[in-house]
Order: C-alpha cells, then structure tokens, then sequence
C-alpha cells in the first residue's frame, strides 16, 4: 500500500497542573497531501487501520470505527469502547451533514449527592474520578453501530481485523502511554487490581518499546464483530462491566444492566453559524463545543482577525475576549437539551453575538465575563464540573469525498481506572457539576439519572459558501479544547496557513479564568505587554492534540499535532 505518514515523537515538555497528556517538543512538519483519502488519528496503529479500510472500499464510517477499536488498544489512556464520542458525519453525494451522539448518561440510580461529603461541599476531584462511581453508561461503540448502520459501506465484521489481530500478536508501546502509566497521575491504575496488573506488570509500569498483548480485548472484539454490540449492552460483556463497578475497590458504583440494555445513542442535526463566508457546524448539547466555537468566531467577525499578521498580540488579546464571553455563556447555559431548556438559537443568533462582540475593547481585557441575556425558563447557576483532558480526535475523508469529524474520551487519563475484559471504563459522570445548586439556582449541567453530562468535545467542519466541504478538524485538551479548535480555524480561514501550520501556532487559551500561553513558545515573550492589557498571564503546558484535514484545490491536505504521537496516512 502507498501511505504517507508524518511526525516522529520528540522530547517531552514537563506537564502543568493537572495535564496529564505529557506534550511532545514543537517540531515544525510539512502538510501532508493526498488525491484518494486520508486519515488523521492519535496514533499510528490507528491511523494505519483506518487506511487500511479505506483502502479496501470502506468509508469514512467504516474507517472511523476501524480506528476507535485500535485507539481502545493503543491509546487507553485518551479514549476506548469504555467511553463516548460525538461524531459528524458528512454524506457528499446528498451534501448533507448529520451528527451521532453517544455521549455517555448517568446511571438510573445516579444521585446528586454522590459527589457530595456530608457537609454538602464536593468530594476532591482526584477522590470523584477514581473508581465505579464516576462511570456513565459508554456510547461509543452504540453510536458507531448506529452510524454503520445507515450509512457503512463494509461489513461490519471486516472492521474489526486490525484491532483483533494487535491485540492477540501485541502492539509496540509508545513512550507516550509508557510516560502516563509511570507518572500514575491517575493513581487508580496502580490501586485497582485489574489495571494494575495490565499497567504495572510485576510491580513495574510498562516501558516503552514493550510488545504488549491483550488476549481478553481480543476476545471481546471478535464477540463484537459477530454479534454486535447486543452483546456489549446486554450480553456477558454487560455483566462483566456492571460486576467491575460494583466491586470496585475504590468508590463502588452504581451501573446496571438496565443502563447498558436501555442507552440509545442519537442522530441528531449540527450546529451551524456563519463566519465570513463559511459556515462552521460543530455538535449540539450536551456538547458545548458547537455552541462555543461558533460564538467564538462569529463574535471576533467584526474585528476581522485577517488584518492582522499570524499570532499578532492584538489577534490574540481580541481571542482571548472573545472566548471569555463564550465560556460565561458555556457555564450558564449549555447542559443536555433534554433535561435542561438550552437556548441554543439565540446564543448563535448573529444580531446576540454581534451584541457581545461589541463588549471587547482593543486595549483592554475585561476581567470575567458574565452570560449573556437570553430567555430560559427558570434561573440557572454555574457550574464546577471537572473536565479533564484525556482525549482523542479522528479526522477522515474517503474517497467518494464522505467526512468524520469524530472526538472520543474516556475522560480523565485512563478514565475511572475500573479495567474490565481487557478495557477501560470512563469516568465521565464527573463532567456533571458536583454541586447541584448555587445560591438557591439549579445549575443546568447537575447530576440526574440518565442525564447525559456537559462536554467541551468540539468535533467541527467548515464548509464553503457553495456548501462543499472544506475544513475537518477537531481536537483533545478537556475544556482548552474550544479554544484550540476556534484558533486553528483562525489560522487557516483567517491567516491563510495550511492546517499542518495552523496546527503547530502556539497555543492560547482563556476560558473567562485566567489568559495561559504555551510554554516553550514565543509567545512566553508577549506575557508583559498582555499584563499591561489586564491580564492574568499563565504560562504552562498546553497540549492540544489535534488532526485535521483540509479540502483544498482538489486535493486533500491533513495535518497532525506534534504535541502528541499522531499521523496522518494517505493516498
């Protein structure tokens, strides 16, 4: 087969503060260009999987699954069929895009006092994350069986033989994976026994360059590709993932086979706004990405961020504004639409965010945000969830011009650490706000039984004004990951750079906080002149992870983060 892959993993940054995905050195690399397809993943057995689909007929659909089952493998500490994804599909020969939700949703009897100690203030955010309690049903694999379904080219048995076929025989181990597991950031993977012997075999944290078999994933793989995932939701897998909760050493759960038997993942419409001549289309509630990135950009169109030369302190500062007037949106108002009233039209609505853009001053940072006036039913509070960065996103395009925009979590690193048949299961009820209410107000993204949790999980595709695709992208990061997806935007709508620049641009982040600056970076040299604007300046670590793919000029171009381990295969 003809592939072309790109970047080589480099020398580690330190990580910040609770980041658990360690960054790779900034490495310049060129744009990787294609005719047929492409395929940009977190991993390069994952990537080669998708490829290796496509390349026998397959399409977007097909590849995408292809690439979660080896990500579950390769790559547990960011995603896996333990966890959720939202998905964009786009179908070019009916010029239609769609989306999947399989978010994962809170058990039956989820309670929103379990993460509360018996002074009614929330549990420490290392002692929320780890073990059965945090766990929401998983929808990866429901919403890509429901996407294969409508719309998948090959068998669905055929999707599965990379994945079996690494397992059994063994993958090589990253330094990547080897670095997280002996950090033990996650310090369940070390305490529950069932992670541990997997991570830490005879004591010892994996090392990189290890061939590491798991015959136990094999086996659930094959039963997948035979049965489907009835027997995930509702056969011996099920029982199995409903004992490890409720054993689990640490903070037991309450998962049951009824919430497997009962998850439905959705097909749901995009969100979709203008910026200039384009429209940007991400995902619904629960995710906050769609909503966000759309905010972010549409108020920055009267700026006209263009004008401005390639991270220009100015672009920056404006960005950073902007995107402090999304977030106090983002915390007010975004949580799943089918329990919470989201204002979804008016908070895109280009007369509302022209409004808030008129908010930013050139010269001068704002201080924290407050949300914006829309109409709901009753009044909402804030919210403290944890979202951390543990993540992955897919990018794909076939050779009929299909697309996925696809991002996947298990959500903290290595997720809640409960490791069952070989698998990881999340720990997303912790994307809920740990407190309920504030200040008498019931805050929109609390914890309620089969309730689907707030995400900043920000799957996006850009389309030109003839309605032809013309941007996929999307990325890791938890909650940073809105900024790095609207600033990659910038870099190739605005500044003109292909995605594989617009990728490596040194990162900024504010999310109404405080405004970080990636360290090891020029940009540690604006830190004194945006401290004159108002701001709080962090520098730290921003590892963002993400993979993208551009419809250009009758070709394809994609990129991937050299933060991270990522490649891009073609043809």
């Amino acid at each position: 087969m003809t592939s072309a892959c790109v970047f080589e993993q480099t020398t580690k940054l330190p990580r910040e503060d609770r980041e658990p995905e360690a960054a790779t050195g900034m490495q310049q690399s060129s744009a990787v260009e294609g005719q047929d397809f492409m395929v940009a993943a977190a991993n390069p057995y994952a990537s080669e999987a998708g490829f290796n689909v496509l390349a026998k007929g397959g399409n977007a659909i097909d590849a995408a699954i292809a690439v979660q089952l080896v990500l579950t493998l390769v790559e547990p500490q960011s995603s896996g069929i333990g966890g959720g994804a939202f998905i964009l599909y786009f179908d070019n020969e009916k010029q239609q895009l769609t989306t999947f939700d399989g978010r994962e949703t809170a058990p039956e009897k989820a309670t929103q006092q379990m993460f509360l100690q018996a002074d009614g203030t929330p549990v420490r955010w290392i002692d929320a994350v780890v073990g059965g309690r945090s766990v929401g049903v998983p929808g990866v694999l429901k919403a890509l069986e429901t996407a294969h379904k409508k719309y998948g080219k090959l068998a669905w048995n055929e999707l599965f033989t990379d994945a079996i076929n690494l397992a059994e025989n063994g993958f090589v181990v990253s330094e990547r994976m080897a670095k997280l597991v002996a950090m033990a950031f996650n310090p369940g993977i070390k305490k529950l026994p069932a992670a541990s012997a997997y991570f830490f075999p005879n004591g010892q944290a994996l090392k990189a360059g290890t061939l590491l078999k798991n015959p136990a994933l094999a086996k659930v793989y094959k039963a997948i590709s035979e049965q489907g995932t009835d027997v995930f939701y509702k056969g011996w897998i099920a029982k199995n993932m409903v004992k490890a909760v409720h054993s689990s050493a640490i903070a037991p759960g309450t998962l049951s086979l009824n919430d497997l038997a009962n998850y439905r993942a959705t097909q749901t419409p995009a969100v979709c706004g203008s910026y200039k001549a384009y429209e940007v289309c991400g995902m619904a509630p629960p995710s906050s990405g769609g909503v966000a990135v759309v905010q972010i950009l549409k108020q920055l169109e009267q700026a006209n961020l263009s004008q401005y030369p390639v991270n220009d302190i100015n672009a920056l500062h404006l960005f950073t504004q902007s995107s402090r007037l999304a977030f106090a949106d983002r915390a007010r108002y975004i949580a799943d639409s089918e329990f919470v009233d989201v204002p979804v039209e008016q908070l895109i609505n280009d007369e509302y965010l022209a409004k808030r853009g008129q908010l930013i001053q050139l010269d001068k940072d704002m201080g924290k945000a407050q949300p914006g006036d829309v109409t709901i039913k009753l009044a909402q509070a804030d919210d403290n969830a944890i979202e951390m960065p543990s993540t992955s996103h897919i990018s794909i395009v076939d050779a009929d011009g299909n697309a996925i925009s696809m991002t996947t979590s298990v959500e903290m690193a290595f997720g809640s650490a409960v490791f069952v048949d070989g698998f990881l299961l999340n720990n997303q009820l912790t994307d809920f706000s740990l407190v309920p209410m504030v200040d008498g107000n019931l805050v929109a993204n609390r914890l309620e039984p089969f309730k689907k949790p707030r995400s900043s999980m920000s799957p996006t595709m850009v389309f030109n004004a003839d309605g032809s695709l013309r941007l996929v992208v999307g990325s890791p990061g938890g909650s940073r990951i809105i900024n790095y997806v609207a600033q990659t935007i910038v870099g190739v709508l605005d500044w003109q750079l292909d995605i594989q620049s617009a990728i490596d641009l040194p990162k900024v982040t504010n999310r109404n906080d405080a405004t970080t600056l990636e360290q090891g970076t020029n940009l540690e040299t604006l830190k004194p002149q945006l401290e004159a604007m108002g701001h709080k300046v962090y520098i730290r670590n921003l590892n963002s992870g993400i993979h993208g793919i551009e419809v250009f000029n009758d070709k394809l171009v994609g990129g991937a983060d050299p933060r991270r381990e990522g490649k891009v295969f073609t043809q």
